[in-house]
């Protein structure tokens, strides 16, 4: 499981704006308040507090990692308070204290919740972006079922194409990138494994796909090397050459053309035109000769 390793990049705008407003209406400071108490028993707020106060209740759990009596207080204020102007930012920091409880269900739940009734809200690409990262988080060992990780890449890409210039969508990016080569990595286990198994036809199909698919990933030498091997146990030689010449002019250094190269050249089959290992021949990502791999 992918673990990001610190808090949500987005927090600290919505939390600036929602603090600047409550300011603004003459509500209490939410940080180094004298009326907050260290005691559980005297934070907790009464049934019947007012929006303000459960809002504000909410927020200083949060700051103290305080995230299930957070989530409770943010829910007590859309129960009692259901048209307060505190709610929709109730409604968005409830979301974000399930995400921090690891309940990524219920903040997936709440955050599509907070979408629908606020559809063009300023905080809108923080709701996308944490409801990704809830996908995000729960992305499986490369050795299990992937759907999570299919789902992490819709979620981060619809953070990037609805919000392009953010640096929300600047991060997703990021970690867009690491859920393909996560879906790459996966296709060569499974191809490999059929490899292994003598099912040279299905291995073919998975090698391929990452070369199609998934050509900026750091796995497509080591497919094209492996189709090398797949295309000749399949008497298919000149399919061998070409996989073994693509791989030769984009990676022309790296061990899996080395690789290609000596099986082709132990089997007599090096065509006059191959390019050596370690050649200083260099060019683009991919060749001219890409499209007649397949």
């Amino acid at each position: 499981m992918y673990q990001s390793t610190d808090k949500p990049l987005p927090l600290a705008r919505p939390m600036r704006r929602v603090i600047s407003t409550a300011l603004a209406s003459g509500s209490l400071l939410l940080s180094g308040c004298s009326m907050f108490s260290n005691k559980e028993e005297e934070h907790k707020a009464p049934k019947m507090a007012s929006a303000e106060t459960l809002y504000n209740y909410g927020i200083d759990a949060l700051h103290s990692q305080r995230y299930a009596l957070a989530s409770g207080e943010f829910e007590l204020l859309q129960q009692n308070y259901p048209y307060s102007g505190y709610t929709g930012n109730a409604e968005l920091m409830e979301g974000y204290a399930y995400y921090l409880q690891g309940e990524y269900a219920l903040s997936v739940q709440q955050l599509e919740r907070y979408l629908l009734l606020h559809p063009t809200s300023p905080d809108a690409a923080y709701a996308y972006y944490l409801r990704a990262l809830c996908y995000y988080e729960q992305i499986a060992e490369v050795q299990r079922d992937q759907q999570g990780t299919i789902e992490a890449l819709n979620a981060l890409e619809e953070v990037v194409t609805r919000f392009p210039q953010t640096s929300y969508a600047r991060d997703a990016q990021l970690k867009i990138d690491l859920c393909r080569d996560h879906l790459a990595g996966k296709e060569m286990l499974v191809g490999r494994y059929y490899q292994e198994q003598h099912n040279y036809e299905a291995a073919m199909g998975r090698y391929q796909r990452v070369v199609q698919d998934f050509q900026t990933t750091n796995h497509v030498a080591e497919a094209l090397e492996r189709l090398v091997e797949v295309y000749l146990e399949l008497g298919l030689v000149d399919e061998a050459r070409r996989s073994a010449s693509v791989l030769g002019y984009n990676y022309p250094d790296s061990q899996w053309y080395r690789y290609s190269y000596n099986i082709l050249r132990n089997r007599h089959l090096l065509p006059d035109h191959s390019i050596a290992p370690k050649s200083q021949h260099k060019g683009g990502f991919f060749s001219r000769m890409w499209d007649s791999i397949f």
